[in-house]
């Protein structure tokens, strides 16, 4: 399983590499969506400062939105602080006169929210951008590439994917479906697999393995020659057909058995990485051709997977 990732975000880069285009009508429908009440989705730092210096058109509109909702992020962020800290003093006035098992509590989990609201707060404010701005997990909202009337085109989708005629609870039901094992891509994926393909960039991925003391830990994997991975992706564009959730764009990373490095680390499952030359054919599927897209990833390519702890 891909657990977490970071990858291209800024549909620039997208633009400059691929001569990609911005599937502006779903970033409006899904940002207006947004603005309008819904259910904040999850975004990278980095999707959302893409539009930073958008000036005109619907890129300002969306730059409009997103100051708006950091704007409001930055007053909800200073108003928990102010609790927190007077949380904290409360509880270490109490300590200078009495140790409670509440106050030592208190204080331990006030002091731990506080660095983590500090922070948060640090980066509402921060515009250099950071490695990490670009990183996504299952349920976020990730920049992913297409391809459509045999043009490319960027859209954001949700990390994790809804089968297009399957019920909404299927996000429920199968929590896993971020990842699609090739073993499975004509059994559980055959609605997706030879029809709706897609393109992540990724430069470094994320798994949990268990340690050697038996308890989780999270390795991060890096190409060692420093470039950047080709993920294919299967992805849908679900509609509900009562008109009563919204639509959904979403898509999983594709999975085969590990890279040795990666299985000597400790994990399972490796996201393919295709060479740069099968982008077209994989973003354009035949469907009655699928040995073509499973030679694609046997002629993937192998860089050696450096790992490190994540911080």
């Amino acid at each position: 399983m891909c657990y977490s990732a970071q990858a291209w975000q800024d549909y620039h880069k997208y633009k400059r590499e691929f001569g990609a285009t911005l599937g502006i009508a779903e970033y409006v429908r899904l940002f207006g969506q947004w603005q309008a009440g819904a259910e904040s989705p999850k975004f990278p730092k980095a999707l959302l400062d893409a539009f930073a210096e958008a000036s005109s058109g619907d890129e300002a509109r969306i730059r409009h939105w997103v100051e708006a909702w950091k704007a409001g992020q930055i007053t909800a962020v200073e108003q928990d602080l102010f609790a927190l800290k007077k949380r904290l003093a409360d509880a270490e006035r109490t300590l200078q006169t009495k140790i409670t098992k509440k106050a030592q509590n208190d204080q331990r989990i006030a002091t731990d929210k506080i660095g983590k609201a500090s922070q948060r707060l640090k980066d509402l404010h921060r515009t250099s951008p950071l490695p990490r701005d670009a990183r996504f997990f299952p349920g976020n909202y990730a920049t992913v590439m297409v391809a459509e009337a045999g043009k490319r085109v960027v859209y954001p989708m949700r990390y994790g994917c809804r089968p297009a005629g399957k019920p909404a609870f299927y996000d429920i039901r199968y929590p896993g479906t971020y990842n699609a094992r090739r073993d499975n891509l004509e059994g559980f994926w055959k609605g997706q697999f030879g029809h709706t393909h897609a393109l992540i960039v990724v430069e470094t991925f994320y798994e949990n393995v268990k340690g050697k003391d038996g308890k989780n830990q999270v390795l991060q994997f890096t190409p060692q020659d420093g470039g950047p991975m080709y993920v294919p992706c299967l992805f849908s564009h679900w509609t509900d057909p009562k008109g009563v959730e919204p639509e959904l764009w979403s898509f999983a990373a594709i999975t085969d058995d590990p890279e040795p490095e990666v299985a000597a680390a400790g994990h399972d499952r490796t996201i393919i990485n295709i060479k740069p030359e099968h982008i077209d054919a994989w973003l354009n599927p035949d469907y009655a051709n699928l040995q073509e897209l499973y030679a694609i990833f046997d002629d993937r390519q192998h860089p050696y997977y450096e790992h490190r702890e994540a911080a």
